[in-house]
């Protein structure tokens, strides 16, 4: 492995192949090139005029990851997630940035083809750029585009020296060569370039260009660290909806208890713990409560007079709850509670422990969505709660506060609709 001297200042519009095989023009059938993306970039005038880089990093970005101060880890227009979106402020004239490549696997295949044409090669084409990592210190170069470079190796399904199969290993094969690349051609000796020969299993055949530095891109859903701490509560939050329908698949009775246990951090008066949750784990408990909560409820309606027809639709509105194959029931407990003698601050008394029953459930939810869970919230055990004391044994102090239907949701839940957060908000 070296890096190549001799590649000048690029500038627009240079050919990036004939500079290369200018400055090594001994390349062989099987080498692979390490090529620094800031001269591709320049090669195709990636470089824009920009006084103020906040805004060019807006231009770039499709999605903030994570933000602390001024620092913005953000996904780019290209799939990538990095630090400002590959913005790149130095190495570039002064009032300028340079911008990643457009198509960097096209860019490659350009270089690659471009070499064939020159010196009758067939190489492979890795173009480099500089990342930061999650839970490591420093930063190397990882490949953002390839043409002709098995960037993923697969060892699923062989075996390791001992036998034991290998069920998870794929090999990010592109990176690992980046990574070495920049060894060779570092950060400020001005060779961009570096060429790996004694690999040529990596490349591919001169007709099959590769699957492209895009296959190195974790896809959302099996990304379990899409987003950072800030922005995975504001996403849970946001896409925290009421679900009323699902499917039969099982509910992990683990993540209910995680989400419980986010619960307990909501804040509450008397630095007291009003909450307490009824986990209905069994479909025997969750038939039992709901049958004693339907009689209850055709009996109220009965006594105001509905009509049979009427009754049957209202007690339809809880197929949620029987539909659904997990059921919490919220309790609140008064355990703590100032007593004053006095009507107006023992009920202000009781609206503190309710709000904040309310700040656990909001928990609660928000933390089932986190686990990419569905649910609704609904009220009607209050219209009941002797019954549902009785039902599920509960100690009399104990005040249901609804119940919260759990599961895989059966369909895409609809938008949101939008609302302006100025119209609920008044300044004094």
């Amino acid at each position: 492995m070296w890096a190549l001297s001799g590649i000048p200042e690029v500038q627009q519009g240079d050919d990036l192949a004939k500079l290369i095989a200018a400055a090594e023009p001994a390349l062989a059938d099987g080498d692979v090139l390490l090529v620094t993306s800031k001269i591709v970039s320049k090669a195709e005038g990636r470089i824009v005029e920009a006084a103020d880089r906040e805004a060019a990093i807006d231009a770039e970005a499709v999605r903030v990851v994570a933000r602390r101060g001024t620092l913005r880890i953000v996904e780019n227009r290209q799939g990538l997630v990095m630090a400002a979106a590959g913005v790149d402020a130095s190495n570039t004239p002064a009032g300028t940035v340079l911008l990643l490549p457009e198509d960097p696997d096209a860019s490659a295949r350009a270089i690659r083809e471009g070499l064939r044409d020159t010196l009758g090669v067939n190489v492979g084409v890795v173009v480099t750029d500089t990342f930061g990592r999650p839970w490591r210190a420093g930063l190397t170069d990882v490949a953002i585009g390839a043409a002709g470079v098995r960037v993923l190796d697969d060892l699923r399904g062989g075996t390791d020296a001992y036998g034991n199969p290998l069920v998870a290993t794929v090999v990010a094969t592109a990176d690992e060569l980046a990574a070495a690349g920049d060894l060779v051609k570092g950060k400020a000796a001005g060779r961009p370039v570096a060429v790996v020969r004694g690999l040529p299993q990596v490349v591919t055949p001169v007709e099959d260009q590769g699957e492209g530095a895009r296959a190195l891109v974790r896809n959302a859903q099996d990304d379990m660290f899409r987003l950072g701490t800030s922005e995975a509560v504001r996403e849970a939050v946001t896409q925290r909806r009421t679900v009323r329908a699902f499917t039969d698949d099982p509910v992990d009775p683990g993540a209910v208890r995680r989400a419980v246990a986010a619960a307990l951090t909501a804040p509450a008066p008397h630095h007291t713990t009003p909450w307490r949750f009824v986990l209905l784990e069994s479909a025997e408990s969750r038939v039992r409560l709901l049958d004693a909560m339907r009689d209850a409820w055709i009996a109220d309606l009965r006594r105001d007079g509905k009509s049979e027809e009427s009754i049957t639709k209202r007690v339809r509105r809880g197929d949620v709850l029987r539909n659904a194959p997990y059921l919490v029931v919220p309790c609140l407990v008064m355990d703590g509670s100032h007593t004053y003698g006095d009507a107006r601050r023992d009920g202000a008394e009781r609206e503190m422990f309710v709000v904040a029953t309310g700040a656990g459930v909001q928990n609660f939810l928000v933390a089932l969505a986190g686990e990419r869970l569905g649910s609704a919230w609904v009220s009607s055990t209050m219209f009941c709660r002797d019954v549902v004391r009785e039902v599920l044994g509960l100690p009399a102090d104990w005040d249901p506060m609804g119940a919260v239907a759990i599961g895989r949701p059966a369909e895409e839940p609809r938008a949101r609709a939008e609302r302006d957060a100025e119209a609920f908000i008044e300044v004094r």
